[in-house]
């Protein structure tokens, strides 16, 4: 959006848009104020004074405009003046947006009493200037003068917009059949209006209700992240070494959704200096935001209850290391912080054969020339030049305000239309390379040493070809067709949209347009590439039944469920051949190999107790991993001990000895009990589900699906 905008909205609420038209199950008010309440929640949403909104209506019962004194001007209501608007002002809009009992208000009226608000909020300063009318054209529309004011919204720099209702649009493809001479004429007078206007728009409302499902990207503006010299060579010791006044800016920037605030509902017996206090954040609405207060306790048996409430002043930093914290006083741990200064120095160069691109990471910054300085400009022209020449990338450590940690980054020459610039990404250090050997794809070694090019887990020739006939015929470089129907990409990535962000927003703005409504199903714009098109699918079915022939691929029969048969397989000569070789039938669970053990203990109980027993020994297992656990390090193997111990159990149609340990850790967890606060481990449990075996899992189960879900609550 701009820096300073002000829209105008004009709205019809005439009677006549109280009906329902072209099938449609809503009024024509309320499917076209669709376009109009999202317009005005992203603005809501923007938050900013310089979004400025006003809404003036036509057709309406009563007349209230600064031009009513005039002929011309009945029937004109400006319903809000020019000004910045809030959730509360959202709601009063909503409740002045219905329609009316007349037919009688001109729509070009309506235009110029729009432009007066504009004139006089914005006055002669730099504003973007826009007014949109939405109507259904059965009005009549008063032609005198549309040169005029045509000229005057072109002088004003205003953007004129007409959107109708069932109005003619052969671009689009609609045409309305039957349409009333009064609706005729009407079009035919606001075609002509935005014909004379420079930045006019004329068009039907459903194209714009059908281009709300597209995102529009939000651009923003760019900021500086860095602004002095860089440098090659220490320029204080050696007068020859490389000295530029740069600046550097965001190029790419992620994207996220927007976050929530932690609100409850007002108090009515809440004082008047907390209500005024907690009236900003949340708009006054009907929520307040959550104040967070956090007190810090130390044993004192001298002290009522055994605690005495610390000052946070008095609290030191401690490090845990095994089971034991370690204190650092404040002056100890500043010696441990890198004293930096603010620099961006080259400290290498790497040619492009020699970079590997998986080491890229994080958001790409643009550094240029500082405007204005010729010299510099001239320098860092030539620093890129050679770089391109030379196919080379430059490797700069950058520090972009003093105190902050040092940043290499990887710099790669760039030549654009009027900008030359380097264009720079954060490279990993040692610490976050992770490096994992595989097996090759291609041959198989054996323990020996011996090296095999056909074995059963290597594909064979027809295979390899089947595969790459299939991924050859799967390609969408090529796929989708442009608008005179030439072969072209099929997922463009200026198309191609986050829908976790989007469904968001459309979520977000929904409720706050319609708090009563449900929320919208996710936009079809949003799943287009979500999976491949039909047509190419069944293009390409036979290469894949062919691959699916070839590779043998089978499909992998439901898991059983239920009680396993717990009569072992007697041998024909009826000997106990266990007790022959002298092996007892109650398995220790080690440590070690926790989970092969409960399996094969599990796999030779025949009794309850030896269920029981096999449970108890991984229970103990499990809570001497986390207790163990130097913070998160053996997190993982007591997840795993804790999923199959429930997936077993499940299986046993036994889940009361799961559920039982289940809740005893959880509040061993919460307690403390195990080494002290592990409720991120209890996060851990949450987040993979691994909480009570409800009634759903296990018809066994005495749990029911609601109880299972509150188990998951902290307390």
């Amino acid at each position: 959006m701009a820096d300073k905008e002000a829209t105008v909205f004009i709205l019809d609420l005439g009677a006549s848009m109280a009906q329902k038209h072209s099938g449609r199950e809503e009024t024509d008010l309320d499917w076209s104020m669709c376009y109009v309440w999202d317009k005005i929640t992203d603005i809501v949403a923007a938050n900013r004074k310089t979004l400025c909104v006003g809404v003036v209506a036509f057709r309406t019962d009563e007349t209230n405009n600064k031009l009513q004194d005039d002929d011309g001007y009945e029937n004109i209501s400006v319903i809000q003046e020019l000004s910045q608007i809030t959730m509360s002002g959202l709601r009063a809009l909503q409740e002045s947006v219905i329609p009316s009992d007349t037919m009688s208000g001109d729509a070009v009226s309506a235009i110029v009493v729009a432009v007066d608000l504009i004139d006089t909020f914005t006055k002669k300063l730099k504003w973007v200037r826009k007014i949109v009318l939405v109507t259904d054209g059965q009005g009549e529309v008063d032609a005198d003068g549309i040169e005029d004011i045509a000229k005057k919204i072109n002088d004003s720099n205003i953007q004129l917009t007409v959107l109708g209702v069932d109005f003619d649009d052969p671009e689009y493809g609609f045409k309305e059949e039957d349409k009333t001479p009064t609706k005729e004429e009407s079009e035919k007078t606001l075609k002509a209006l935005i014909k004379d206007c420079k930045d006019g728009i004329f068009a039907t409302i459903a194209e714009a209700i059908d281009e709300l499902d597209t995102p529009r990207i939000k651009s923003v503006k760019p900021y500086k992240t860095f602004d002095g010299a860089l440098t090659l060579g220490d320029p204080e010791k050696f007068p020859a070494a490389m000295n530029i006044n740069v600046e550097r800016y965001f190029k790419t920037h992620l994207a996220r959704p927007p976050t929530a605030s932690t609100v409850v509902i007002k108090s009515e017996q809440a004082t008047q200096s907390t209500q005024t206090l907690e009236a900003d954040p949340m708009d006054g609405v009907e929520f307040s935001a959550v104040k967070q207060a956090r007190t810090y306790k130390v044993n004192d048996p001298d002290a009522p209850g055994g605690k005495r409430d610390v000052e946070f002043e008095s609290l030191a930093k401690g490090y845990e290391y095994g089971r034991t914290a370690v204190h650092i006083s404040e002056s100890e741990h500043n010696i441990t912080k890198l004293e930096m200064k603010k620099s961006f120095s080259i400290v290498g160069f790497i040619p492009w054969s020699k970079y590997e691109p998986f080491l890229s990471m994080g958001e790409v910054c643009v550094t240029h020339a500082r405007k204005g300085d010729t010299k510099s400009e001239l320098a860092l022209s030539s620093l890129i030049w050679a770089l391109l020449e030379l196919e080379s990338y430059a490797v700069a450590r950058i520090v972009t305000k003093d105190g902050k940690d040092p940043l290499l980054v990887l710099m790669s020459p760039q030549l654009e239309p009027e900008l030359e610039c380097l264009y720079d990404i954060p490279l990993p250090f040692a610490e976050d390379v992770r490096t994992y050997q595989f097996p090759p794809l291609d041959k198989v070694i054996t323990v020996s040493g011996q090296i095999l090019k056909k074995h059963r887990l290597l594909p064979s020739d027809e295979l390899v070809e089947a595969m790459s006939d299939y991924v050859d015929a799967m390609d969408l470089a090529t796929y989708g067709q442009d608008d005179e129907g030439n072969p072209t990409e099929y997922a463009p990535i200026d198309e191609t949209f986050n829908p976790a962000i989007h469904k968001v927003n459309n979520a977000v703005k929904m409720r706050a347009a319609h708090p009563d409504k449900p929320v919208p199903e996710t936009p079809a714009s949003l799943l287009r590439f979500s999976s491949p098109p039909d047509d190419l699918i069944e293009k390409v079915q036979s290469r894949i039944d062919s691959l699916i022939k070839l590779a043998e691929v089978k499909k992998v029969p439901p898991k059983a469920k239920g009680r396993r048969n717990r009569e072992a397989v007697k041998p024909i000569s009826g000997l106990d051949v266990d007790a022959l070789l002298g092996e007892d039938k109650r398995c220790t669970i080690s440590a070690e190999n926790p989970v092969p053990d409960f399996k094969r203990s599990l796999g030779t109980a025949d009794e309850i107790d030896q269920i029981e027993d096999a449970t108890k020994q991984m229970g103990t297992i499990v809570r001497s991993l986390i207790t163990d656990s130097f913070g998160d390090s053996k997190y993982a193997q007591a997840t795993e001990c804790l999923g199959v111990m429930r997936e077993e159990l499940i299986n046993m149609e036994e889940p009361e000895m799961y559920n039982t340990f289940a809740r005893d850790l959880k509040k061993s967890l919460l307690s403390g009990a195990l080494g002290g606060d592990r409720r991120d481990f209890w996060f851990k449990v949450r987040w993979s589900r691994l909480g009570l075996i409800d009634q759903d899992q296990s018809e066994v189960s005495k749990v029911t699906h609601d109880e299972a879900e509150e188990f998951y609550k902290s307390r």
